[in-house]
């Protein structure tokens, strides 16, 4: 069921939630947290609402989507709510700002009185975010903060003003596509012969945050020499190779999809590692409302990492 409400305002959003659930029960209960989306309108909402909506089979919530309009408009405030088979397992309210709707402590102003009572509330900049999202005013109002540099017009300069403008609390997707990498990595290093490593290369696209992140993770991790270089081939991360007397363990992925794990003395296996989606990413991030640390130590780790200059080739896998 989809309800618009052109020129509205919030409380008539609530009067009319609060009615559809008297007289229908479409509405259950039981959120245990507000997801805000915040994205300009027109920019990818559906895929965004999409994935929210797939999340909140693992974690109903309330959904509210903040759409800025063009600032140049009229004040004025259009709603629509999505119960039901429109909404997944949770309800979705989006709100269309425009004028000084647009932004700003207006637009955070417009979600507060949406937001579910003694439910901690996530933020989630699907494309382009704030510089410092703890600093926005609806970033103020979340106990997370998700950004994704990936998605964002230029990933390097949004990357970099996540390292630089790092809160307790904020995290991105492009650290948690690596959740697949970094299992596997530590899985490798846990079995025999458990030795140190004494250095690290880790490949991959000139412009791919989740290749310098990988990076910084395991410079903090091994208190190692890591050096980041570009990849002759492959999507985003391609290869990690970390260095051990009694052998290198490789992780390589040369096509995006498929991985080969490499250690002395076993068979090479061949593992998934296509890039996750991004409602996988949303619904893992969404399992935790305490700060990620590791993601903060990883963003610090770059500092650590020297640069390599000359590509890395990684040999096409026969049958993959």
């Amino acid at each position: 069921m989809i309800v618009d409400l052109p020129s509205t305002t919030t409380s008539a959003v609530n009067r009319k939630l609060v009615e559809m659930r008297a007289s229908g029960g479409a509405l259950t209960m039981g959120r245990v947290l507000t997801l805000v989306i915040v994205t300009e309108d027109g920019a990818g909402i559906e895929d965004a609402i999409a994935a929210a909506n797939s999340a909140s089979h693992e974690h109903p919530c309330r959904i509210i989507v903040l759409a800025y309009g063009a600032r140049k408009a009229a004040p004025r405030m259009d709603a629509q709510i999505r119960v039901g088979g429109d909404a997944g397992a949770s309800e979705v309210i989006v709100l269309r700002g425009y004028g000084q709707l647009a932004g700003g402590e207006a637009a955070a102003g417009m979600v507060m009185p949406l937001l579910l009572p003694d439910a901690p509330v996530v933020a989630w900049w699907p494309n382009e975010a704030p510089a410092a999202p703890a600093e926005d005013p609806v970033g103020r109002l979340a106990t997370r903060r998700i950004t994704d540099a990936l998605a964002a017009r230029n990933p390097m300069r949004a990357f970099e003003h996540r390292r630089a403008n790092y809160v307790a609390g904020d995290t991105d997707l492009t650290w948690t596509r690596l959740t697949p990498w970094r299992a596997l990595l530590a899985t490798a290093l846990d079995a025999p012969p458990y030795e140190p490593v004494t250095s690290a290369v880790v490949a991959g696209e000139a412009i791919s945050p989740s290749t310098e992140l990988l990076a910084g993770w395991l410079a903090v991790r091994l208190d190692a020499k890591v050096k980041r270089s570009p990849a002759a081939s492959g999507p985003g991360v391609v290869s990690v190779r970390l260095e051990r007397r009694s052998g290198a363990v490789e992780l390589v992925r040369p096509d995006g999809k498929v991985g080969r794990l490499r250690q002395p003395g076993q068979p090479d296996r061949l593992v998934a590692l296509a890039r996750r989606e991004v409602r996988d990413c949303l619904a893992e991030e969404l399992r935790r409302l305490d700060p990620d640390e590791i993601y903060g130590a990883a963003l610090a780790g770059v500092s650590k990492v020297t640069r390599g200059r000359t590509p890395v080739k990684v040999p096409a896998m026969a049958g993959a």
